[in-house]
């Protein structure tokens, strides 16, 4: 018996808003903030949308995925920034609503862009320690930034949740080999509370925050391992634009072509805590048994987490009849009018 990711799931609204829409606004050249930010779109909630309604569809397609009964859950762990409620867990709703009963353990979640890979971290340690058998992970965001702000080309939303339990070989679609982590006090992304809109450092978010943590984390788990990026099939990174992910990759040793199947940013834009799950469940859609997936998450404030993922042999049992590109392309643009109703902004 190991532990290993039993299921995923994710969910995208529909709604999308082009950079064009918003550069043109801002008296903006749409050509130059696009080839800047690698970015043509993002996804945007509709107005009976927020985390909780996001987190939900995610975990219930996963559950689906994973072929469990929600009752069978002994965690529920839920990485946002954008939580509806300042008190009042998020975890505990989507439990609710799942049937996962009462026996469980709860927590809601918060690093940045990094909080649901911290539960996962956090899981597998649990189910790793015979303290539960299978544990829920979610990353779900509406990611907020002000009008007129750089990050209101980039803050999308979606959601992605990951199953992790002990199972036999037939039953994981990828076992989690081995994880690293890095973290200091760099305050490159800030929101007080009671402030809506959260404020950044600006190029500081670069050099010493996004790429020392996401290198960091990255190199002490290929000295842990003793592995290198010829070992592995994909490489993921946390995508706060289109450009960091390809510097780091190329930084570190990776190709492009280990990095293309994970790139989904220049559709949906950086949904913050989903981020990287939703390109994990990506890759994973596509992967291959003994196949290995290198994985680095970044939240600012800051800290990195790093994973060593090796795909097994129950991934093409439930290999998924539609794959999570293919739903991406329902959707509906909205104009930024619009954009600003949904999101509450007006």
């Amino acid at each position: 018996m190991k532990t290993g990711i039993l299921g995923y799931g994710t969910y995208v609204p529909r709604y999308r808003v082009k950079i064009a829409e918003i550069a043109a606004v801002w008296g903006k050249q749409a050509q130059d903030i696009e080839r800047s930010l690698g970015i043509q779109e993002k996804a945007v909630p509709a107005r009976d949308e927020d985390a909780v309604t996001l987190a939900l569809e995610a975990a219930s397609n996963a559950v689906r995925h994973a072929g469990i009964s929600a009752a069978d859950i002994g965690v529920c762990f839920v990485g946002s920034e954008s939580h509806p409620y300042a008190v009042n867990p998020t975890a505990t709703i989507v439990a609710e609503l799942l049937g996962v009963g009462n026996t469980y353990l709860a927590a809601d979640l918060e690093f940045a862009c990094k909080a649901a890979t911290t539960g996962l971290v956090s899981v597998s340690g649990l189910v790793a320690a015979d303290q539960v058998e299978m544990g829920l992970i979610i990353g779900s965001d509406t990611a907020q930034a002000a009008p007129h702000d750089v990050l209101e080309y980039t803050a999308g939303s979606a959601a992605a949740a990951i199953i992790v339990g002990k199972a036999t070989d037939a039953a994981r679609i990828a076992t989690i080999t081995a994880t690293a982590s890095y973290s200091s006090d760099t305050p490159d992304f800030w929101r007080r509370d009671g402030v809506r809109f959260p404020s950044h450092g600006g190029r500081f978010t670069g050099e010493p925050a996004y790429f020392a943590h996401v290198i960091g984390a990255a190199s002490l788990l290929l000295e842990k391992t003793t592995m290198q990026p010829s070992d592995f099939s994909y490489c993921i990174f946390h995508s706060p634009n289109g450009k960091f992910p390809q510097d780091v990759a190329k930084r570190l040793g990776f190709t492009p072509q280990q990095l293309a199947p994970s790139r989904l940013v220049d559709q949906i834009g950086n949904p913050y805590s989903a981020s990287a799950f939703m390109s994990l469940c990506t890759v994973l859609d596509v992967a291959r048994s003994g196949e290995k997936i290198f994985l680095v998450s970044y939240g600012s404030g800051a800290g990195s987490d790093a994973f060593v993922i090796t795909v097994e042999s129950g991934i093409e049992q439930k290999r998924p009849s539609v794959s999570i590109r293919a739903r991406l392309e329902e959707k509906e643009y909205i104009s930024y009018v619009d954009y600003l109703k949904y999101t509450k902004k007006i």
